[in-house]
């Protein structure tokens, strides 16, 4: 009752990047933009979806009725190596931990984050020692009481410094033992630590690394296990080791984004050739799409922003390390959000193209769009599958003007499109322009919350960042890059294509893969969700792939073929990796020599090789409202809050904001919005994770 909110929306579904469709033609299956699962340490992602839910009040025994049957925890995760020409499959369990993901708390402090990945560190090098091929020499051979560095640890150390020695000198396990101890003897807040207590472990963890180097490098080439966990060990040792040599436990992990993340690596000692370019980091920067234009020989992300959402997955989670959507993204997060909005009064414009914002004396004085399509009635977004309301992967023409709609449908158009030759077509045939919309202030609108993403600010906001300069420099200093994506449906199960890793039975969730499409997940749990395609023609696993797509230029958007031109390339990507590729995962299906196209689901009959692809589907996302925002370094620094700008009633928001996490992923949106929230109304009083650590 206190507020009058109007979305205005381009095309006929919302979500952005995490929009998702229902084809009819093909089963009513899901088309997504990429790959879509949420972390175990998205609180604040969570708490929203899991109030929406509440508030959608779905009747009992309704398809996904509540959040709990919408979300499932995931904890299999898969890293591939290339080793001597070989890929090989890394599979991770995490363990499960009791918990709602919306009932975390992300007031961790550092001097916990040590002391926790300390222990890890313990764990995988007493595996290594113990490990039948190795007999590795003792940590620490020297006489460390004469090292000043350590006798001065000796006005808080619980033993006489030469009994830590002498300890530390013994087995690797009794020197890890102690030093466990001396840690948890140390102040329990990083804040209470002092420099006698920093070079203490900084030196203690050198020399641990350099033992590490020295005792394992001889295995690295040849045994898949030490390997694995030498990677492990080294990469927390320099972790911990750069953490303290750059004062991240005093000024916080920003303090290190002038690196980018393999650099920072290299430069605090890291192996090269193993713990650099090892599966999880190169699977960290797949995650986030790092890759500068998407040149996959150009990663770029900030070293202190990866970290803590590294740290943030691995140590905070609840439930399980991931949690994957039981049905499309559209179909589990935006129809319930916008059923309830709706509900409660919030009115939606599809098919307005936002043009230009046009400000006057400091403030947003007009919206100017483009209505895209003459609708005969209020247009209804979606459509029931199996009970379960979707988005359609093509608009609903019923409700356009019937002229125009079989315009639409003759000519192909995409109304969600940037290059669209839509304006065009219909000034050929109506010799008129579009019609358009001027929105005014203090007519239509107050306060603006512009919620379209980075890479858009250059198109439709000229005028604003002529005017200000901090607007301007977050369009030219924080990124955005294209991603592709494909899906595959086949008529043989994952394991009949010769995938065998499954502990518990659940499906890979894999990274680290070749280029492009990097990173894989089998998403057999939304079978259920689609139909059949034709009677007889039923999937048995379908395979999402995804990754960056490089683009070193955009054309102006008068180039309309552009997008095709792309998905073409997209297309090419995808078909190459399964004729060439995909032998190293699905081994019953393919060769080196090339993919039997026989396992791929098809409608249609007499499709014979590689044609068959060509019922699948592919996309490539290079839209400026579907890029990925990158954290490319030493970029997060130059982000607005949602009120940052110099115009008095304009709000931005996306994960594109400065929110604390600086990431692109659904959780730094929901920072993002509930920051915009408590703007325009003072809540929420609390939005986890905005500071660093504690």
């Amino acid at each position: 009752d206190l507020y009058d909110i109007t979305v205005y929306q381009q095309g006929w579904r919302l979500g952005g990047k995490g929009a998702s469709g229902r084809n009819a033609e093909y089963g009513d299956r899901i088309e997504e933009h990429g790959l879509h699962i949420w972390f175990g340490f998205y609180v604040n992602a969570f708490k929203t979806i899991q109030k929406a839910y509440e508030a959608w009040d779905r009747p009992a025994g309704s398809p996904l009725a509540t959040w709990d049957e919408a979300f499932k925890p995931h904890d299999f995760i898969v890293l591939e190596e290339s080793i001597q020409e070989q890929w090989k499959t890394w599979p991770i369990v995490f363990p499960r931990v009791p918990g709602n993901p919306a009932d975390g708390d992300e007031q961790i402090d550092l001097w916990d984050i040590v002391k926790m990945s300390l222990a890890w560190i313990k764990k995988f090098i007493g595996e290594l020692e113990t490990h039948p091929h190795t007999q590795p020499q003792p940590i620490f051979a020297q006489n460390l009481h004469h090292e000043t560095w350590f006798k001065q640890a000796e006005n808080w150390i619980e033993h006489e410094v030469e009994h830590v020695a002498s300890v530390l000198s013994q087995d690797a396990k009794a020197a890890l033992d102690m030093l466990e101890n001396i840690v948890h003897g140390m102040p329990k807040k990083a804040k209470e630590l002092d420099h006698s207590h920093h070079g203490f472990l900084h030196n203690l963890l050198k020399i641990i690394r350099k033992w590490l180097h020295k005792e394992f490098d001889q295995f690295l080439d040849s045994h898949d296990e030490i390997r694995r966990l030498f990677i492990v060990a080294d990469l927390g040792l320099t972790i911990l080791i750069g953490m303290l040599e750059d004062g991240v436990l005093k000024h916080g992990f920003n303090v290190i984004n002038n690196y980018d993340y393999m650099e920072w690596l290299a430069k605090h000692g890291a192996n090269k050739d193993f713990t650099v370019d090892s599966a999880p980091v190169r699977g960290f920067y797949d995650l986030v799409f790092a890759y500068e234009d998407g040149n996959f020989d150009k990663p770029n992300v900030e070293a202190g922003t990866i970290i803590r959402a590294m740290l943030r997955i691995a140590l905070l989670y609840k439930g399980g390390v991931m949690w994957k959507m039981q049905a499309g993204m559209g179909d589990t997060i935006f129809s319930p959000m916008y059923d309830v909005l709706a509900r409660r009064g919030v009115k939606f414009e599809f098919f307005h193209q936002v043009d230009e914002l046009i400000p006057q004396d400091n403030e947003i004085a007009e919206i100017r769009m483009t209505q895209q399509v003459e609708l005969i009635k209020p247009y209804e977004p979606l459509v029931p599958v199996k009970d379960l309301p979707c988005w359609p992967s093509q608009p609903r023409d019923e409700f356009f003007e019937p002229e125009q709609a079989k315009l639409i449908k003759d000519n192909n158009i995409n109304l969600e499109s940037f290059w669209s030759d839509w304006p065009q077509v219909y000034q050929q045939h109506y010799n008129k322009p579009l019609p358009t919309k001027v929105l005014k202030k203090g007519v239509d609108f107050d306060t603006v919350v512009y919620g379209i993403s980075v890479a858009s600010l250059v198109h439709l906001c000229p005028k604003l960042l002529e005017l200000d300069s901090g607007l301007a420099t977050v369009a030219d200093k924080v990124k955005a890059v294209a991603t592709q994506a494909y899906q595959v449906w086949t008529n043989k199960t994952l394991q009949e294509l010769g995938w065998t890793e499954m502990p518990q039975g659940e499906d890979p969730v894999m990274s680290g893969f070749t280029e492009p499409y990097d990173t894989w997940a089998a998403m057999n749990q939304l079978l259920i969700r689609e139909n059949a395609w034709s009677p007889g023609h039923e999937a048995k696993n379908v395979g999402y792939f995804c990754s960056a797509l490089p683009v070193a230029e955009y054309p102006p958007k008068t180039q309309t073929d552009f997008p095709a031109k792309m998905k073409e390339i997209a297309k090419q990507g995808a078909v190459n990796q399964l004729d060439k590729e995909i032998h190293w995962l699905w081994p019953e299906v393919a060769t080196k020599d090339g993919f039997d196209w026989n396992c791929l689901l098809n409608k249609k009959d007499g499709l014979i090789g590689q044609a068959r692809f060509d019922e699948q589907y592919w996309r490539a996302n290079v839209d400026p409202s579907e890029r990925y925002v990158l954290s490319v370094k030493n970029s997060s620094k130059y982000r607005l809050a949602t009120d940052g700008t110099i115009f008095s009633n304009l709000l931005i928001t996306g994960d594109w904001i400065q929110t604390g996490l600086n990431a692109g992923c659904v959780e730094a949106a929901t920072m993002a919005g509930m920051q915009t929230s408590q703007v325009i109304c003072g809540l929420p009083d609390k939005i986890v994770g905005e500071s660093d650590f504690s």
